[in-house]
């Protein structure tokens, strides 16, 4: 303690235990934040809502199964498996891609010292057992579709970002290696939460998802050029530059949609037909503004840190997924 002038004192060296900031309380919420930062909340909204979505569109696929089918706990572990995966995932590839990091998203918990390689190594494993254990879980009829389905895109993200794979170093492969887990097989994962997987009709509906993520997924890879270069990762950006990547990628935003009304056309789809007719529309007009937003200057979506593509990308993906329910239940 210093005496300061004989007008008053100060503590100098030590706190007061109730400062705010100072106590255990303040610091397990700095930690709990450190850990939903490392989850990224928002990226996991869409693997849950795809999964609730594929459920409720194979309760309204032909044969029509009752609404009893949606409210059983089935379809809402399998959403909460998938947005615990997704979760997994993130930090994941936040460990193996802590170098580039440093470059792209400092303030991230681990380049940002906020978190350690062992703790996001015990997150990692905590989140990613919780999802095999759920996806074990959703078994209706005790099949165990969910479960082997779910144990494909574990291996998918590790692929994407362990080495020696590790295609999130080879352009395109890093594309498909996140296109089949949370486009094709999520969709079909939520499939069966309710009917088997057997069949064309679930596939035809993850395939749409899988070619939109395809091309769709590197709009998050514009603004990172400079940490993946540095990092070894050469993304479609840093192979072909940012203009011709645009263009590349440009036929995911529009094609897969124009699939939509033809899958109703071929019976392949079998929600009620003129609202797909309009879902297709919709999502191809979507799609054609997005890229209206990426062609007209290309060169932006390595200038800004996240592209507005980047954000419709994700928007596009929900309109998507609520507009498949919709489709099949009414």
């Amino acid at each position: 303690m210093r005496i300061n002038g004989g007008s008053g004192f100060r503590v100098q060296g030590s706190r007061f235990a109730g400062e705010p900031g100072t106590g255990t309380g303040s610091r397990n919420r700095g930690a709990a934040r450190a850990y939903l930062d490392l989850a990224r909340p928002f990226t996991l909204v869409a693997p849950a809502l795809g999964f609730m979505s594929g459920a409720l569109t194979a309760v309204g696929a032909a044969p029509r199964e009752s609404w009893r089918a949606a409210l059983l706990a089935a379809p809402f572990m399998g959403s909460a498996m998938a947005a615990l995966l997704n979760a997994g995932n993130n930090a994941l590839n936040q460990i193996y891609d802590l170098d580039i990091d440093r470059v792209n998203k400092p303030k991230r918990p681990l380049p940002g010292g906020r978190l350690t390689i062992a703790q996001a190594w015990r997150f990692t494993s905590v989140t990613y057992a919780l999802a095999l254990l759920l996806a074990w879980l959703v078994a209706p009829d005790r099949r165990h579709e969910c479960f082997w389905l779910v144990a494909v895109a574990v291996v998918c993200t590790c692929i994407y970002s362990v080495p020696p794979l590790r295609t999130k170093r080879h352009g395109i492969w890093a594309n498909v290696t996140i296109a089949i887990p949370r486009g094709v097989l999520l969709k079909v994962a939520g499939w069966s939460s309710v009917k088997t997987i057997v069949g064309v009709e679930p596939w035809y509906i993850g395939a749409i998802f899988g070619l939109f993520l395809l091309g769709a997924t590197t709009t998050k890879d514009f603004a990172d050029m400079d940490g993946d270069r540095r990092g070894g990762c050469r993304t479609l950006p840093i192979q072909y530059g940012v203009r011709r990547a645009a263009w590349l990628i440009s036929p995911s935003f529009v094609v897969p949609f124009l699939a939509i009304p033809v899958g109703a056309w071929l019976h392949v789809l079998t929600g009620n037909f003129w609202l797909l007719q309009a879902l297709g529309v919709v999502m191809t007009v979507y799609g054609l503004y997005v890229l209206y937003l990426m062609l007209r200057r290309p060169e932006d979506l390595a200038v800004e840190e996240n592209h507005v593509s980047w954000a419709h990308m994700y928007r596009m993906m929900f309109v998507a997924q609520i507009g498949f329910a919709f489709a099949y239940l009414l």
